[in-house]
């Protein structure tokens, strides 16, 4: 019998990380920057890449939304919203630890 894994939940307060398996790299040949997980490289565009670069364990999601609106000049809850879904999705396929 196999057990269920409890979804991990990203809220305003958690500081996400990379997983140790879960590493960001600059690909010379593409000239881009490849998020590479064991049998898994993903192709992340600018903003999902400024967004995976906070996940450093100590910057919460709030702090996120926060310097993400100032940067991108946005309004803060279509920046809130997307940054919580995609925390949130890379939560569930284990990418990132909220």
């Amino acid at each position: 019998m196999t057990a269920l894994r409890e979804r991990a939940l990203v809220l305003l307060d958690s500081t996400p990380s990379l997983p140790r398996h879960v590493r960001i790299q600059f690909d010379p040949v593409r000239q881009a920057y490849a998020v590479l997980s064991p049998e898994r490289v993903f192709w992340p565009d600018e903003i999902s890449l400024d967004i995976l670069r906070r996940c450093d364990g100590r910057t919460s999601v709030g702090a996120m939304i926060a310097d993400l609106t100032a940067e991108y000049d946005a309004p803060e809850d279509e920046v809130a919203g997307d940054i919580m879904t995609f925390l949130q999705e890379w939560a569930d396929r284990l990418l990132v630890r909220p």
